[in-house]
This record gives structure tokens, C-alpha cells and sequence, in this order.
């Protein structure tokens, strides 16, 4: 795996560790402020829920830096393709049912990663 791929994926993992302190510890502070098009009332009642799906971004984000761990070039990769396909697939979901935003912070920096990974 080259350097590139390695930062890349290293980008992806702290996006999501964000992503995780977000969703789990500061839901109804910072939550309203990143999903602006959603009513601030939303927020309290949705926190176990935000908290579940953290917890789920946590575990992308664990994989990925399992997979910078890994001594072995093809398994190293292959775990670390699946992963970047999981975060791809789940930012293109984002950005049909919550917000187009996820398309740039999820999708977008994964696929960079996936191609990288062929260079």
C-alpha cells in the first residue's frame, strides 16, 4: 500500500472518529450546527438514535485503522477496500436521505482512497 493510500485512508478514519464523538457525545450541541436543515427541537428526542449510528461509524472507522495495521500487502488492502466501499456506500445513502453534504465529507475522500489503492 503506498503512502497515499495510507494517508487517505487515515483521513477517512479521523472523519469518521468526528463523526462518532458527534453523534454520541455532542448530538444536541453540534448536531443542530452540521445538519442545519433539520429542526433544533429534533435533536433531544434523536440522541440514542444519533448515538446508535455513531456507534456504526465507529466501527468503519475502527476497520479502516485495522487495516493500516496489517503486515500483509493483500490482505492490507483488502480490508481496507471493504471499508472504503462500506463509508462510499453509506455517504451516497446520506446524501439521498439526509443531505448532499455527505456526498463531499464521506463519499468523495473514500473513493479518492479506492482509486488510490490501484495506483
Amino acid at each position: 500500500m503506498t503512502i497515499l493510500s495510507e494517508v487517505l485512508i487515515g483521513v477517512v478514519a479521523l472523519i469518521h472518529l468526528y463523526i462518532v464523538w458527534m453523534e454520541m457525545f455532542a448530538w444536541e450541541s453540534r448536531g443542530p450546527k452540521v445538519f442545519s436543515s433539520l429542526p433544533k427541537e429534533l435533536f433531544g428526542p434523536t440522541k440514542a438514535m444519533a448515538a446508535n449510528q455513531g456507534l456504526y461509524n465507529g466501527f468503519l472507522a475502527a476497520g479502516l485503522i485495522w487495516s493500516l495495521m496489517i503486515a500483509d500487502a493483500e490482505w492490507q488492502v483488502t480490508i481496507a477496500l471493504f471499508f472504503l466501499l462500506c463509508v462510499a456506500v453509506a455517504g451516497l445513502y446520506g446524501a439521498i436521505s439526509v443531505t448532499k453534504k455527505t456526498l463531499y465529507v464521506q463519499t468523495i475522500p473514500a473513493v479518492l482512497a479506492v482509486v488510490s489503492l490501484f495506483l
